[in-house]
């Protein structure tokens, strides 16, 4: 009986669940592939990149040139950390903050795995595999290095892009302001970013001080202002 806990039975179950696990995979490759390739490109389907990432892939780059960071691996997973890995890995796992969708615990279980694929395709280490590695782990071994190659090839491309000034950045997020007047609570926003400051005050003010063009519209005595006017309301 497959049940069975004997070295037969035990054998044939494994068998039935890797050919199901397989076919399972193969129906569901050209979706992933599909997600992966349109998250990993700078233009899909007349889709242009988003102002704000290539300006914040520029800001990390231009930290690490000044901090004399030669590390190209650095750099991969700063960018990593900061957009693929804080976004997107939570929209795969979590489609319910998306979508109208009811997400059970079996979906929940192959969005997981699909997760943890886009997590590894964002890695610079190479994952050794055996055959004692999870099942999950093994499903897209293979896959791995074409996936790496299009976060590579992502990463190059937004650095080959025209930079972005600072004047079309302001023009961008005033834009957007505009059109998504009235869905925030801006006060709370602003409440939420005064207790950083709070929590933070002397490394912010520090920090200020010692930018050349924070020092140049004088950011920190106008921080400053802030925390008296807020603390004497207070």
């Amino acid at each position: 009986p497959l049940g069975d806990p004997k070295e037969g039975g035990s054998k044939m179950v494994s068998e039935i669940y890797l050919t199901r696990l397989l076919a399972t995979k193969g129906t569901l490759q050209k979706f992933v592939d599909d997600l992966f390739e349109t998250l990993f490109s700078t233009a899909h389907r007349a889709s242009a990149l988003p102002l704000p990432i290539k300006y914040m892939f520029d800001f990390l780059d231009e930290q690490a040139d000044r901090r004399q960071i030669s590390d190209p691996d650095v750099r991969h997973t700063w960018k990593s950390n900061c957009l693929p890995l804080r976004f997107w890995v939570n929209v795969i796992k979590n489609p319910q903050f998306v979508f109208d969708v009811h997400k059970n615990s079996i979906m929940d279980a192959c969005l997981s795995v699909v997760a943890q694929t886009f997590m590894d395709s964002c890695s610079t280490s190479e994952h050794r595999l055996g055959k004692d590695s999870p099942s999950t782990k093994l499903l897209y071994a293979k896959d791995l290095p074409c996936y790496r190659g299009w976060v590579e090839r992502y990463y190059r491309d937004i650095a080959k892009m025209a930079a972005i000034s600072d004047q079309d950045m302001d023009a961008y997020l005033v834009e957007q302001s505009r059109l998504h007047a009235g869905e925030f609570n801006t006060l709370g926003a602003l409440g939420e970013l005064y207790q950083y400051v709070g929590r933070y005050r002397e490394e912010v003010l520090t920090a200020l001080e010692r930018d050349a063009a924070c020092r140049k519209q004088r950011l920190r005595q106008r921080l400053e202002q802030v925390i008296a006017l807020v603390s004497s309301n207070s």
